[in-house]
């Protein structure tokens, strides 16, 4: 069921946790959130596929999405991990006949605020900056992913493991005086699909790393990094 994802049950609108939004004005934002819509997605489910068109921003209010792709073999290449705060689709924007070049699933229960191209035509006008906020959010992603497209070219599995690892530490480290807690968003499979390697070898890796005294594992859920300068060094 679609609602507006602005109530009185809500603390916060969801225009105001995305960065392209930051600058405007508590009143701006609210006209902002009027105008979206508000869906529910359950683990699982795809926001959007591959190959279809689709004239909407997709704010993500709470939870977490992947992006992805199907490589020529027909496995899943994972592109993005994106949580509360973040938007995609954004090229919609700028021409809502563009074909998704991802597929986008809720990789747990998600809730979501869409905004039509025409409402985001009419915010723009008001607000010509969020044009150059949603351009310089596209730049990102597209230099992230040539990041991860070099990081595959590699034959190495422990640099592609120490890239992720990094990626993790920059997006959801937290510093303890045990070092960097991660509460990892993938399961092993999935960090195995993300940067193309086994599963058996992301576990072997993480084996070495924690004997060469790098990380500590607690359970499959979380690492604690203790050389974050040791991964750096296998990437560069």
């Amino acid at each position: 069921m679609k609602e507006h994802c602005y109530h009185k049950n809500l603390v916060e609108p969801c225009p105001r946790k995305v960065l392209i939004f930051k600058s405007l004005s508590d009143e701006e934002i609210l006209k902002i959130a009027a105008m979206s819509k508000h869906k529910q997605f359950k683990k699982g489910q795809p926001l959007i596929h591959e190959g279809e068109k689709s004239d909407t921003l997709f704010i993500i209010n709470k939870g977490q999405v992947k992006l992805s792709k199907l490589t020529t073999q027909g496995k899943e290449q994972i592109l993005h991990i994106l949580t509360s705060g973040e938007c995609f689709c954004e090229l919609n924007i700028f021409n809502c006949d563009e074909k998704s070049n991802f597929s986008a699933y809720a990789m747990e229960d998600t809730k979501i605020c869409m905004l039509k191209k025409d409402d985001m035509d009419s915010i723009i006008e008001r607000n010509p900056g969020i044009a150059l906020k949603l351009l310089k959010t596209v730049t990102k992603r597209l230099a992230h992913t040539e990041n991860l497209a070099h990081n595959l070219a590699t034959n190495d599995p422990e640099v592609r493991i120490a890239y992720i690892i990094l990626e993790f530490c920059e997006k959801y480290g937290k510093d303890t005086d045990k070092g960097i807690i991660i509460n990892l968003p993938l399961t092993r499979e999935e960090i195995a699909s993300y940067i193309g390697v086994t599963r058996e070898t992301i576990s072997r890796k993480f084996s070495k790393f924690e004997d060469l005294g790098f990380i500590t594992s607690i359970g499959n859920k979380q690492l604690i990094i203790k050389n974050k300068l040791a991964f750096r060094k296998y990437i560069e």
